[in-house]
């Protein structure tokens, strides 16, 4: 299996700081906020990984990550975004990358406080589909929530003004090869975007999601009270234990 960082976009819901860089730059405690979904995906076994990013910045990441050597790697591979088109567009650009195999994503702005071995080695055995993490939270509607029946998750609602449950589905996210013709055949959102939820609800309309819930804490880290939580948690109990 291999994985994939998503770490492009504007920044915008954390301008000014991400007005002279990138937001995955931006030190969560003390350290990049980028090491964090890289040693999430290192930590779960995963050697080859894609770094996608976008923006004036993007050198900046070849010149704080080199090759890898920071984290046991022998090798980054990096790509580039033009512009915005949301999470499913950043990702239609690993398909090259992944050549036909399984692949772990990580938005560029998780940060968890445990490890997702066990999810990857459910994943590596799964046959086909897809495979997310939800986690419990105090403010479903800021993310895609799964609506339930019994232990059946039937769709994700992006976002919704009224939570159908009051867990989230968090930035990790494994895929087959088939993501990959599901992305081709969406159209964008009303933001204009090719949006995840989307893919994983394509997933489930075929009855090939499974799911997982995330121990320990988790932060997306994408504006300025999820970034100060992500940085004060991390100085607390630390992050991405093995």
């Amino acid at each position: 299996m291999k994985g994939v960082v998503l770490a492009g976009g504007l920044g915008s819901r954390l301008y000014p700081l991400t007005k002279v860089t990138n937001k995955h730059l931006l030190p969560v405690y003390n350290e990049p906020m980028i090491y964090y979904p890289i040693r999430i995906l290192v930590n779960a076994g995963i050697d080859e990984l894609l770094i996608v990013t976008g923006g004036n910045n993007a050198g900046d990441f070849l010149r704080l990550l080199e090759n890898g050597k920071d984290f046991g790697l022998k090798h980054i591979n990096y790509t580039y975004q033009q512009g915005e088109g949301g999470i499913a567009a950043a990702l239609s650009l690993a398909e090259y990358f992944a050549d036909n195999d399984k692949i772990i994503v990580v938005l560029g702005d998780n940060i968890i406080e445990g490890n997702i071995k066990s999810a990857v080695e459910k994943f590596h055995t799964q046959e086909e589909g897809a495979r997310i993490l939800l986690k419990e939270v105090p403010d479903p509607q800021r993310f895609g929530v799964p609506v339930f029946e019994g232990k059946k998750i039937v769709r994700v609602e992006e976002k919704p003004a009224n939570p159908a449950s009051n867990f989230a589905v968090i930035g990790i996210y494994m895929y087959d090869q088939k993501v990959f013709e599901f992305i081709r055949s969406l159209k964008p959102s009303q933001r204009g975007e090719l949006e995840i939820t989307d893919v994983n609800n394509f997933y489930i309309s075929e009855g090939k999601m499974q799911w997982d819930v995330l121990n320990g804490w988790w932060s997306d880290a994408g504006t300025f009270e999820s970034l100060q939580y992500a940085g004060n948690m991390v100085a607390k109990t630390g992050a991405n234990k093995i």
